[in-house]
């Protein structure tokens, strides 16, 4: 099976309010071929209310933002509540648990890390990240959430510059959406 490098996403929720979601733009096939230069891994969803990103397996992901949809229709846009039922569903239905991705997900008052474990982690902090360069996209966000008076949106930006420029599976084709 041939294993591709799918992202960076990062979360941040900024000192003024508001939540952004950013990811760059490769998707990598084995250790060495870019396959497409600007796939879109963040959306908004649920009126415009919720933001999500996904690191991993294009198609898996599309799958579990679809389900996650619906658990938010369920639970009537409680993010919270709407995270646990889609872990706990990827953990125990049979056909879920082979989905291979990590998402990201927040409103206006969290950020969740869902994964296919059934784990639903809100960070300590107001920042989070996924991904192949996930933890270069996370030490560059604290840096810049903790030392300077960029917003939101600019600390995503910049987090993925920053890891693009160190991670071969991560380049700086960039989307945000934000809260």
């Amino acid at each position: 099976m041939t294993e591709f490098h799918a992202t960076t996403i990062v979360a941040v929720k900024g000192k003024d309010g508001q939540v952004c979601i950013g990811g760059d733009g490769q998707v990598t096939m084995g250790e060495s071929v870019v396959m497409k230069h600007h796939a879109k891994k963040v959306r908004k969803i649920y009126k415009n209310t919720v933001l999500t990103g996904f690191a991993g397996s294009v198609a898996d992901a599309f799958t579990l933002t679809e389900k996650f949809e619906k658990k938010l229709e369920e639970h009537g846009g409680n993010l919270k509540r709407a995270a646990v039922a889609l872990a706990q569903m990827w953990r125990s239905d049979r056909g879920m648990r082979n989905l291979e991705a990590l998402m990201l997900v927040a409103d206006q008052e969290s950020i969740l890390l869902l994964s296919g474990n059934g784990e639903v982690i809100e960070p300590d902090e107001n920042f989070v990240a996924i991904g192949s360069g996930g933890n270069y996209a996370y030490a560059a966000a604290n840096a810049l959430y903790h030392h300077t008076d960029m917003n939101a949106e600019e600390i995503v930006r910049e987090a993925l510059k920053i890891a693009s420029s160190i991670c071969v599976y991560t380049n700086d084709n960039i989307s945000v959406e934000k809260l």
